[in-house]
């Protein structure tokens, strides 16, 4: 950890060196060039083709210049905006950190009955309630998948319940090329039209490839329309170590590294400049359980190592944290969302998804969520760092007070007490009898009733009511158009 504040400005943390960094990269080129990746289809095919790529059926390969062209052709900031007002929300570049949730769990906790039940649209709505309360939480994806309504316009659903909810920045699924052409439609709704939507936009789909290297016919057109269109796409891999990628970290790194570039060279090649996040989940199956882990400490390595690839690209990433193999909100899920909150949070890494995953990502948590709202703000203080100068360095105010005197009453003090500590909410730092006379809560008890509170009381900045309703009515036009089939 390197926590120098002239140098660094904050804390930091790396597992590769920039040697380590050029060795994995060259080796994420050579997958390009010599194994490829498949595509299935059509258009994307000709699109690479007609860009330099080296076309067997739908097996391409890649050369290397091409990979380098398109790192060099996509931006290396990516800003999205709140969707109510048009503010700057996040500036994705450099080592700027921003936590949300994760997307479509089958499974949710209701906070009411600490049952697991089905996700559903109302199950959505709450979630994303939830995190438009929540400071550190800084951008909602839906935290669960809309199973209550035909599955083949689920993620119109999905959408119109996050929207309605929240004013922060979305990350979206959709199911084929059909449905984020829907979602596009009514981000332009709110918006104000395709133009505003372009300028400012507040939402970036995320697609991710099959591993190893194959590109699915939905996410292939997926990420071709977010670049004709101008609009920001994640597009990452989740990869097992032992399963779908090598064992071996390194070759695991450098397969999933080849997956995100593959991508990106279709996306560049579709629209030069087109805003492109690279990213993932990587981490291991485990071999006892063949669950892909999210608690595992691999994870949290390949993690932190996908960072430092990212900051050396200069590319904006998509990252992973605050999650949990647990199955409920117990000690181990405090220990495994702690170590990758803040080890995601020191490695720079700068849209980091899943906060809230409990049951290595079958299930929502909202405890979990507020929990980890809590343990994000703890991080964002470690990597702030020490401040150094000459007013902090305090020297003039140790001479005024002196040996055996107290700082307690020094407008010193009274300056730089909320500045410099971080005050949590959750956690507790009461004396004994004070803990006693409150009840006797614990973590998981306060946090529960964080989150009914917010959803009794709290309310999300609502959109006009002509704007809902004409997002309904594309829901409504999706549905029908999949009945009259």
């Amino acid at each position: 950890m390197r926590s120098n504040y002239k140098v660094n400005d904050g804390a930091e943390i790396s597992v590769l060196s920039d040697e380590e960094v050029r060795r994995l990269l060259a080796a994420s080129f050579e997958i390009l060039e010599r194994a490829g990746a498949q595509y299935h289809d059509k258009e994307s095919i000709e699109i690479l083709k007609k860009g330099g790529c080296w076309v067997d059926g739908n097996v391409v390969k890649i050369p290397t210049k091409l990979v380098e062209w398109a790192l060099r052709s996509a931006p290396s900031k990516v800003t999205l905006y709140n969707s109510r007002t048009g503010d700057m929300a996040m500036r994705l570049e450099g080592n700027n950190s921003y936590f949300g949730t994760g997307s479509d769990t089958p499974f949710f906790i209701d906070p009411y009955t600490q049952n697991r039940i089905p996700a559903s649209k109302k199950t959505v709505s709450m979630a994303t309630k939830v995190i438009d309360a929540l400071p550190n939480l800084d951008f909602v994806m839906s935290l669960g998948i809309v199973q209550d309504v035909p599955q083949l316009v689920y993620d119109r659903h999905q959408f119109e319940a996050m929207i309605l909810n929240t004013s922060k920045p979305i990350v979206i699924t959709a199911i084929d090329i059909d449905g984020y052409a829907d979602i596009i439609e009514m981000c332009q709704i709110v918006a104000g039209g395709e133009e505003e939507l372009i300028k400012r936009p507040f939402m970036t789909l995320y697609a991710e490839p099959i591993s190893p290297l194959v590109h699915s016919e939905e996410a292939a057109q997926k990420l071709v329309l977010a670049a004709k269109k101008g609009l920001p796409v994640v597009y990452t891999p989740c990869i097992m170590a032992g399963s779908t990628v090598p064992m071996t970290l390194a070759g695991a790194v450098a397969n999933g590294v080849a997956e995100s570039l593959s991508g990106l060279v279709l996306n560049q090649l579709t629209n030069e400049g087109s805003p492109f996040i690279m990213g993932g989940v990587f981490t291991i199956m485990d071999q006892n359980t063949t669950i892909f882990s999210y608690g595992a400490p691999e994870f949290d390595i390949m993690m932190v190592a996908l960072a430092d690839i990212s900051n050396y690209l200069s590319l904006p990433m998509f990252g992973t944290a605050g999650c949990t193999d647990s199955k409920i909100v117990d000690e181990q899920a405090a220990i495994e969302d702690s170590l990758s909150i803040m080890l995601s949070a020191l490695s720079g890494a700068n849209l980091i998804h899943d906060v809230g995953y409990i049951e290595h990502g079958n299930t929502a948590s909202l405890e979990n969520l507020v929990i980890s709202n809590e343990l994000i703000g703890y991080a964002r203080r470690v990597v702030n760092g020490i401040e150094v100068n000459d007013d902090t360095l305090a020297t003039d105010i140790i001479d005024k007070v002196g040996p055996g005197g107290n700082f307690l009453g020094e407008e010193h003090t009274i300056k730089y007490f909320k500045k410099e500590t971080w005050y949590p909410e959750l956690f507790k730092r009461d004396i004994y009898d004070n803990w006693v006379a409150q009840g006797k809560k614990t973590l998981t008890q306060r946090a529960n009733k964080k989150v009914k509170d917010i959803l009794e009381n709290y309310q999300p900045e609502p959109l006009p009511q002509d704007v809902q309703k004409k997002l309904h009515d594309i829901v409504d036009r999706a549905e029908q158009k999949i009945l009259k089939k």
